[in-house]
């Protein structure tokens, strides 16, 4: 929009209609913005062409379907989401150290650098760092902690 904006172009060709805006209100707004600017604007697989006033009604219905679908999608998205957490499916990437791993003698030995650890490893010194911290924290669970008393 920057460069429509300097009149570098005098058409935009878009492959389809979703990858140039994510909502109806922001396409219908950058069209506008397009169109205050002289700037023509065509989506090759829709086959709009906004030049003509059957290609600006044909976008405003194209976007309104585009837009109920992608939050169709998120819909579906979130159900599965909700549904694998309620079967106690864990969620993201798996570790790239099992906690069992031959790794993990090296990670607990505190006298090589987590940097070193890590590359040797060929993960993240954070990686690292995380199960480090884990380790202290079951070796030294916060109940057994000793305090001083007054």
């Amino acid at each position: 929009m920057a460069a429509a904006r300097r009149r570098r172009f005098d058409m935009v060709i878009v492959w389809r209609l979703d990858r140039f805006g994510r909502s109806l209100r922001h396409i219908v707004t950058a069209l506008d913005e397009l169109q205050a600017r002289g700037i023509t604007f065509v989506s090759l697989n829709e086959g709009i062409d906004l030049s003509t006033p059957a290609g600006k009604l044909q976008l405003h219905i194209l976007a309104a379907l585009a837009e109920f679908e992608r939050e169709r999608i998120k819909e579906r998205i979130h159900a599965g989401l909700t549904r694998a957490r309620a079967q106690g499916k864990r969620l993201g990437r798996r570790p790239r150290i099992h906690p069992l791993s031959a790794g993990q003698d090296l990670i607990a030995d505190l006298s090589v650098s987590g940097a070193e650890v890590a590359r040797r490893l060929g993960v993240a010194k954070e990686t690292v760092n995380r199960i480090r911290r884990q380790l202290r924290d079951q070796q030294s669970p916060s109940a057994e902690r000793h305090t001083i008393a007054p």
